[in-house]
Formats: structure tokens, sequence, C-alpha cells
């Protein structure tokens, strides 16, 4: 048990939704004797399924217009749950405490369990494989855990065979809202751009609940390239604990960075003034986008933290397979690359994407949930060969190449049926050149014209795969 642990048994508590991470939560509070009362809004078919089997362990479930349970002690309330929700300013005003999943989980670990915390805008789920990869390569019991298939109280209370002794955790800006005594050995903030707004409240509320992963006694990791995060990291981390960068320059003492064509540590040696050591090399990272090797060099601090070795880290880096639409290659066709980073949901995102490649034929649109994309095709504006426009939010993406990339040529695709896809994609083979990227980067999310972002990049893929027939 940790040092935060709790006493659970025969405390009324409380579970705010029904999702990924509600179940879980709820069944490991009874399992250590809470009695449970799992609130969800939405009364369907799936949450009637997932209550009737929580009910056959014990638990209370409440769906429809619910409110907080008589004689409420303590709330554990999904991450996507906005502070604002009737339930939880109940709790607030009666007093009743609020934490999220991870805060539980925090809680409830064994006391020698190591977490290792990677939070930012974009990339997160990237480090945190990364991370994982690197310490299973050093022989360490490790699991990615968070937005990346395992639930972090799943994990963080697992015994036996399926323990696991470090933990490399993805933490949202929901999540860390919630959280509250939350201490990672070591944590890093990849990048912070504008994203979630509305659910924080703004700008500084979001930085604010992202620099919340920096913990009494945390080592600090910091991107170098964005001060805003050294002076979370300064103004709300332990200013006792190590404060290490990491960036795409050469790394001066404490930091991590790059030397030529090198990954180099030059704040986990024994004299950061004088000695570094080499960890990989650009080759062993895939792919080799400048964003990617800043992620490389975050979970190479975050790895090194605690101790992994060099030619492991350049062997986790090796093993390591990028996750599904995260600028993957699709094909080649006619001299003409075709990458899938249908996860570029949000400008920051296609920001980097776009920075990879020297030409591209740009395939953006969706859903921009009111986010100004003027800097983003101003910044693209010298590489951009062409763009087709798709979404619901097109308009907006026109009148930003219009007024900042009036060179590039534009096809805007009206249609939202099955059949849209085809067409962008043809429309983009017809704009490219041999040597060419047409790059679905779209900037946007996908809920206008698919389900997720996944199926409209596997609608991209098979559409240029089509072309290869």
């Amino acid at each position: 048990m940790s040092d935060t642990a709790m006493e659970l048994g025969g405390r009324r508590v409380c579970v705010t939704g029904l999702g990924v991470s509600g179940p879980p939560v709820a069944r490991a509070l009874l399992e250590r004797g809470a009695r449970v009362t799992v609130v969800e809004g939405r009364d369907d078919e799936a949450n009637r399924q997932r209550a009737r089997k929580l009910r056959e362990l014990g638990a209370a479930v409440e769906l429809g217009e619910v409110g907080l349970p008589e004689g409420t002690e303590l709330v554990v309330t999904s991450p996507g749950w906005r502070p604002d929700a009737p339930v939880l300013v109940a709790a607030a005003d009666a007093g009743i405490e609020v934490i999220g999943d991870v805060e539980l989980a925090w809680r409830l670990r064994p006391a020698d369990q190591v977490w290792l915390a990677v939070t930012g805008t974009n990339g997160k789920t990237t480090t945190v494989r990364m991370l994982e990869a690197m310490l299973r390569a050093d022989g360490r019991r490790a699991l990615a855990v968070g937005n990346v298939g395992t639930p972090v109280i799943d994990a963080a209370l697992a015994d036996g065979p399926d323990r696991h002794d470090v933990l490399a955790v993805e933490l949202s800006s929901f999540q860390l809202h919630w959280s509250a005594t939350l201490r990672p050995h070591a944590a890093a903030i990849v990048n912070i751009a504008p994203d979630h707004l509305d659910w924080h409240g703004g700008m500084e509320p979001y930085a604010a609940a992202k620099a919340k992963i920096y913990g009494a006694g945390t080592v600090r990791v910091v991107n170098t390239a964005d001060p805003l995060i050294r002076g979370l990291a300064e103004t709300h981390g332990d200013p006792a604990a190590p404060l290490v960068g990491f960036g795409l320059g050469v790394p001066r003492a404490g930091e991590l960075g790059v030397v030529e064509d090198l990954l180099v540590d030059r704040a986990f040696v024994p004299d950061p003034r004088t000695g570094a050591v080499e960890l990989a090399s650009l080759a062993d990272v895939t792919p080799a986008a400048p964003h990617n090797v800043a992620n490389a060099l975050a979970a190479a601090a975050l790895a090194r933290s605690v101790g992994v070795a060099p030619d492991a880290v350049r062997t986790g880096l090796r093993d390591f397979r990028p996750e599904p639409h995260r600028i993957a290659h699709v094909a080649t066709v006619d001299g003409v690359d075709y990458v899938n980073d249908s996860k570029a949901t949000n400008a920051h995102a296609a920001a980097a994407s776009l920075a990879a490649y020297p030409s591209v034929v740009w395939v953006a649109g969706g859903l921009l949930k009111g986010a100004d994309v003027s800097d983003l095709v101003a910044a693209a504006s010298d590489r951009l060969r062409g763009a087709v426009l798709l979404g619901e939010d097109r308009q907006r993406l026109r009148e930003a190449l219009e007024k900042h990339a009036p060179h590039v040529p534009v096809v805007d695709v009206a249609r939202t049926d099955g059949g849209a896809m085809a067409e962008i994609v043809a429309a983009a083979a017809r704009l490219a050149r041999r040597g060419d990227t047409v790059l679905l980067a779209p900037a946007a999310a996908s809920m206008d014209m698919f389900t997720n972002y996944a199926e409209r990049g596997d609608a991209f893929a098979r559409e240029v795969r089509a072309l290869l027939d």
C-alpha cells in the first residue's frame, strides 16, 4: 500500500461515468469494501449492460437524470466530466472530496511501484510507448498505461504475474485536474498548445492542470523549445527536484539533445559539466520527424532518471513501432509518398507533421473546434504544393490559405458521404508531383464525417492503396 493509501471499507463512494475508467474504478472500490454508487447521465443499451455487470458485483447504479447520492463521502469522477457537472458541483458545495481515477490509483498503488508520467497537447502516447520499450529493453517489468489500452487503476493494482514495477503513465489535462497528491518519480510535459480550452476555461487553467504532473520530489523534464513549460516547472514544480531539459539542439549541462546525428545525454552522467553519453542515432527513431525526435528525447530522459542503460534506450527506440494513424507511411505511388497522420486533430499536431516534409499536398479539414488556423497555414506556406479540403470547417481553412498562401492551388471537396475519401485522394494525386508527400494531417476532429480519427485514417489508406491497383 502506498504512503498516501486510503481506508475504503464501508465508505460511501460515488463514481461518475460508465465510460472507460468508471467500471474498473468501481470494481477496485468494491474489492476494497467500499459502498459504491455509480451515476451515469446516458441511459442507453451499452450503459445498461455495464450497469448490470456492476450491480452483480454489488454496486448501485443510477442511469439518466441523477444527483449526488445521499450519504456520499467521496466522489471519484471520470476524467471527461466537467467541473460544472451538477453532481460535482453538489459535492464541492458539500465539502466532499472529488478525485479522478488516476488519483485513486496513485493512493492505492503498491508503495514500491515507480511512476514515470507524460503529458502534453500532442505526442503523449508515442512518448509513453517509447518509454515502455526502453524500460523493457533494460529488463524492467514495465507497462504503458492511460490512454493506451490499459486503465491506470487496473495496472496500478495488478498482482502476481500481471504486476508491473514501473508504469509509463500517459496523463491528460482532465486527469491531472482531478489529481491532488500525485508525485511521479519523474514527469515530462512534451509540449503545450491551446486545446480543451472550453473544458478548462482558458489557456492559463489548462496549462496549470498540465503542471500538476510535477509533484513534490518529481524530476521535472521540460521541452527546452517552450519557455512556457520551463516556467510551469519552475513555478509549479518542486524547486528542490532536478530540472532536466530536452530539445533538438546541442545539449547543455543538465539536458538531452542532438549532436550531429546522435541523441546525447548530458544530464544523467557523473559530471554533466564535462561528460556526455551517446544514447542512439537519428536513424534509430521511426519516423525521424523533428517532433518525433523530441518525443524520443523526452522518453529517454524519463528512462535515464531511473537508471536505464544507454544501450537499452537505443534498443527500445529500435523496437518501438508507432501507433496507427500517427505520421504513418501508407504507400509510394508514382514517386509520391502518401502519409496518414489522421491523429493530427489540432493545429499544433498538424504543424509538427507538416514541418517534417519539404513539399506537401495537404489533406485537411473537419471540425476545427473553434481553433484559429492562420498561424498554422502561414508557417507551412513555403512547403505547400497544394491542398485538398474536406469537412464542415473547410471554408475557414480556405480563407486562411487565400490570405497566407495564395499561390497554393486548393481543391474543395464538398461531399461528406462514404465516397468522399476516394474523391479527396484522387484530387491530391492530381496535384502531387514526383518527390511530393500527400499528407493527411487534418488539424481538425473527424466526427462531422467519420466515427473517429481512426476511421478517417483507414479510409485514406484504403483509397491510397486503391491507386496502386
